[in-house]
Parts: C-alpha cells; structure tokens; sequence
C-alpha cells in the first residue's frame, strides 16, 4: 500500500531540487541535487511529509471501507441475533490496521 501521495512526495522533490522521482520496491528513489545516482528520499522527511498531510486517498478508501463493513456487521449482527457478523467485522478491521501500518526504514 502506498501511505504517501506521489504529489506530496513531488512537491518536496522540487522544493529541495530532487529530481526523476520513482517508485521501486515500496520505496521512493530521487536524485539529490548535484548527484549522479539516486538516493530513497529520507525516512525522516516521509515521515514529516506523513505528518503534514495526514492520510493518503488509498488509506482513506481502507478506512471507509472498514467503516462499512463494521455497520453492516452491527445491523446483521442484530437481525440474526448472532454474534458472527460482529466476528467477522473484526476480523477485517483487524487486517485494514495491519494493512495500515507505516512500515519503519
């Protein structure tokens, strides 16, 4: 999953004069200014960059769809007298916060 926006990570590119951004391996590579091969852009900025903007659009759809899952879990849940769909509910909000873990560097 990606957690950052390529245009936030463009926009930070050309503030700081990194150039040919690109996505390889989960990671952002870019040149530095004045290099001749790229560099993963810093996990520190990413992470200042995360900061800044908050969710990506990709984590938003996660989240809204385990939002759904979770009320329409709650509504069979009541009409079956059942406790399965609350099981199941949790089940997948379990994997969307795993999914949404932002990975340490």
């Amino acid at each position: 999953m990606k957690h950052y926006c390529d245009e936030w990570i463009n926009e930070w590119c050309r503030e700081n004069g990194w150039t040919d951004l690109t996505f390889v391996a989960y990671n952002y590579w870019a040149f530095p200014p004045n290099a001749v091969m790229p560099e993963p852009i810093p996990p520190q900025v990413l992470k200042l960059i995360k900061a800044k903007n908050g969710l990506s659009p990709e984590e938003k759809k996660w989240l809204m769809g385990a939002g759904i899952v979770t009320i329409i879990s709650i509504i069979a849940s009541l009409m079956m007298y059942c406790p399965m769909p609350l099981v199941f509910a949790f089940a997948c909000n379990a994997v969307t916060v795993a999914i949404l873990e932002v990975e340490e560097a």
